[in-house]
């Protein structure tokens, strides 16, 4: 899916690109970090443009998740996808609801499929953690997992071909 939107933006700066697939809750920061390096970016550059790419979302996300939401939900097809969204993001979320804000930052920099800073703004409405609390949680938890996903790429155990594939 990564690679179809990538052909959308091809014409764009390298730079863009990166921010803009760290916005994409289907890769974040997980799959900019190492596009970046696929593109000949320092790792710095790749982080910093990655956190960048992934944080821009957030306030506008947690300010617009529930109306949006609300009013999706009175379609009967939206309704089931979001019942389905709400209850993965459930299961996976006891350290949030133990935690609270410390909780969600954790739950965000944990640097797998179903962890980030849209799982963690599903999460925040779920448990109607306060939007500064919010907000900050996410954002460090993003600078988290930007270390580790940075670390992970530096020792060559994750690539841009190891996540498209």
């Amino acid at each position: 899916m990564v690679n179809t939107i990538l052909s959308y933006l091809k014409e764009l700066p390298k730079d863009y690109i990166v921010m803009i697939v760290a916005a994409l809750p289907v890769s974040e920061l997980r799959g900019a970090i190492p596009l970046a390096l696929s593109f000949g970016m320092s790792l710095s550059k790749a982080f910093w443009l990655s956190v960048l790419g992934n944080c821009i979302i957030v306030a506008p996300a947690l300010f617009l998740f529930k109306p949006i939401t609300d009013v999706l939900r009175k379609f009967k097809i939206w309704s089931r996808f979001f019942d389905w969204v709400f209850e993965r993001t459930r299961k996976n979320s006891d350290v949030i609801q133990r935690y609270e804000a410390l909780g969600l930052a954790i739950f965000v920099a944990i640097p797998l499929p179903i962890t980030g800073a849209w799982s963690g703004v599903i999460a925040a409405s779920l448990f109607k953690i306060r939007f500064r609390y919010a907000f900050m949680a996410i954002v460090a938890g993003i600078i988290f997992a930007g270390f580790v996903v940075s670390s992970l790429c530096a020792l060559g155990i994750l690539s841009w071909k190891a996540v498209t594939a």
